[in-house]
């Protein structure tokens, strides 16, 4: 489905033909079409609960063969709309699912955001205000006109608002207590079920509703499940890790060549372990090593190249203005 998604998306916008694959199964095109449609709905039912309307790119390595030759975003379509918000609904209905039979889940939650002040200011730049206190429905009002005022700068602000959102986490929700709910989502009960072929927690989810349809003893202890709640968040920051770590050094391959060039960046993260930009030809990131006092994320800066390291995955910026 995913490997499908550019011309089928192309298709159901009208802008292309019928995937040849589709068209090998009778009625499948009606099917998608069906699909399409309640989608869309699912889409403008989130949108009104105050879900977050977020266009962020993640760079995929371009190949003439086996040589790199870029990196470019790889952008949201329609196609890929119908796996998510399916794929939302169902994680929403299985939370509840197992809540309403008595049982503790795994849930995946995203706290509200610790530096909301931060969003704040990045909406006041924008000639917006937002509440003093975190408002998911305030955030995506707001995200919702800047997608529509200004789409070119929209990722950018995107960036910066994911990486001020923080990271979700895997916590042990037993039945009846509060939920800590998914800000970027707007929902309170929220799992990870639909992908048990390559996210282990989905495959404990799994164990948990097989366990409740049959009304057999649950397989985890909730101890147990808080140990695994705590090590699914921990080895999914580990792979993210790595995944950053390729990127940066295709990233630094592809840079390698461009010592001295300067580029306009939008800073991606800052804090005490250093300050990150973030270059959009190719979509790189890399460190600011000078000129970095005073910048915050979302700010726009221009940068001079210095160095990479592409074994190490390294690439060093100096702030120009």
């Amino acid at each position: 489905m995913a490997a499908s998604a550019l011309p089928m998306s192309a298709w159901l916008d009208g802008r292309g033909p019928l995937p040849s694959r589709v068209a090998a199964v009778p009625g499948m095109d009606q099917q998608l079409r069906i699909q399409d449609g309640v989608a869309q709905l699912l889409k403008r039912v989130r949108r009104a609960q105050g879900a977050l309307a977020l266009t962020t790119l993640e760079a995929q390595a371009v190949y003439d063969g086996a040589k790199l030759i870029d990196l470019k975003p790889d952008e949201d379509n329609r196609g890929k709309e119908l796996i998510t918000f399916f794929m939302v609904a169902a994680n929403g209905v299985v939370a509840r699912f197992l809540e309403g039979h008595g049982s503790a889940s795994l849930r995946r939650v995203l706290r509200k955001p610790d530096r909301w002040d931060r969003i704040v200011a990045l909406a006041r730049g924008c000639g917006e205000a937002l509440p003093a206190t975190a408002d998911a429905r305030a955030l995506s009002d707001f995200l919702v006109k800047r997608q529509q005022a200004a789409p070119a700068q929209f990722p950018d602000l995107s960036l910066a608002v994911v990486k001020l959102l923080g990271a979700g986490q895997y916590v042990l929700k037993r039945p009846g207590e509060p939920s800590a709910g998914h800000f970027g989502l707007a929902v309170d009960d929220y799992t990870h079920a639909t992908a048990p072929n390559r996210r282990f927690p989905d495959v404990i989810t799994q164990r948990l509703i097989k366990a409740a349809l049959s009304r057999s003893a649950a397989p985890y202890a909730d101890e147990e499940l808080r140990a695994l709640a705590q090590h699914c968040t921990e080895q999914e920051g580990n792979a993210a890790k790595v995944e950053r770590q390729v990127r940066k050094s295709a990233a630094a391959l592809l840079l390698q060549s461009r010592i001295g060039e300067q580029f306009d960046a939008m800073v991606t993260g800052a804090s005490d372990k250093g300050t990150w930009v973030r270059v959009s030809q190719p979509l790189a990131e890399g460190r600011l090593v000078k000129g970095f006092e005073g910048v915050d994320v979302g700010d726009a800066v221009r940068v001079q190249l210095l160095h990479t390291d592409v074994e190490r995955g390294f690439i060093d910026f100096a702030r120009v203005r």
